[in-house]
């Protein structure tokens, strides 16, 4: 594996590859990696000739009170996972790599990206697209790879993609949870030992929505009642989004009859973690993935096929 952090060398060495007809396959990240990321790589290695992966915690989506500064870094640490999976590329530029100046250019997706997550951090998604957007020109892959964990982080990037005419292919790859249903997150190593088996009522507010939406229950704003209430039960957990929308537009709804999200974002202790299920029909769409299991555990998908955190 070659590592770079210049734009320049790193697109040299990519195009000669391109020449020879080799297809290239990238997956952005912002390090601290876990098995959600790897089961990214996984699938990038089997569908791409090369496969590159970024990391840069990108400043452009951190608000002013936000974790930048301690948001968690090990890159020997991620180097030698990306090495021993097989990557061929590890992109890993430095701030002033990627802005050399301050940008006066951003993307933006404002009817997507101010909704669910976007109303709590403004700004957040117009640094998620920009620095996506930046990568994919600086790579310029037949295909890139995100965790549908970020569920609006991926319905964000597929508009933008077909917005902008990108010849990017976004796949949608299914969240990998812990044993008992925690979606992975970096942010998860912020969580105390007390906050960690608190931080299971995130998952299992999903298998309400899902208990619920099957026993019958069509109304969205009765769903977000109790889920709110089922939330409720864990002192450790403050709800901050509880919603369901639809699953394409991340609109409000009327009834819960085609597909719709329910979208949670949760702090823990001062952790902010986010999950998300979609059902349609009263059935759950999809599937997630369980570390050292086959086994389903609810699930979802996106519409169409498919920084990862």
């Amino acid at each position: 594996m070659r590592v770079f952090s210049s734009i320049d060398e790193l697109r040299h060495t990519l195009d000669a590859l391109k020449r020879q007809g080799r297809t290239v396959g990238l997956v952005p990240t912002m390090g601290f990696l876990h098995a959600g990321h790897m089961e990214l790589v996984s699938r990038a290695r089997a569908e791409n000739d090369i496969v590159v992966v970024s990391i840069f915690v990108n400043p452009l989506q951190f608000g002013p009170a936000e974790d930048l500064s301690k948001y968690p870094r090990d890159l020997e640490r991620d180097a030698a996972m990306l090495r021993q999976a097989g990557v061929n590329f590890l992109f890993s530029p430095g701030v002033e790599d990627m802005y050399p100046r301050p940008m006066l250019a951003v993307v933006d997706v404002p009817d997507l990206g101010r909704e669910l997550e976007g109303a709590v951090r403004p700004g957040h998604f117009a640094g998620v697209a920009t620095v996506v957007c930046k990568l994919f020109n600086i790579v310029q892959p037949q295909s890139a790879y995100f965790g549908e964990k970020d569920y609006q982080q991926v319905v964000i990037i597929k508009r933008m993609v077909a917005d902008l005419a990108l010849p990017v292919r976004v796949i949608s790859v299914p969240t990998v949870r812990d044993s008992d249903g925690l979606a992975l997150s970096s942010r998860n190593v912020y969580l105390s030992e007390a906050e960690r088996r608190a931080a299971v009522i995130v998952p299992q507010t999903l298998d309400e929505a899902e208990r619920l939406v099957a026993d019958g229950l069509t109304d969205p704003v009765e769903l977000e009642a109790k889920l709110t209430a089922f939330l409720s039960r864990e002192p450790l957990a403050r709800p901050e989004v509880v919603a369901v929308r639809d699953a394409s537009t991340l609109q409000p709804v009327a009834s819960i009859a085609e597909r719709v999200v329910v979208a949670l974002f949760v702090r823990v202790g001062s952790t902010r973690l986010l999950d998300n299920r979609v059902v349609s029909d009263n059935r759950v769409v999809g599937d997630n993935r369980v570390i050292g299991s086959n086994r389903v555990v609810g699930g979802r998908s996106l519409p169409g096929k498919g920084v990862t955190r």
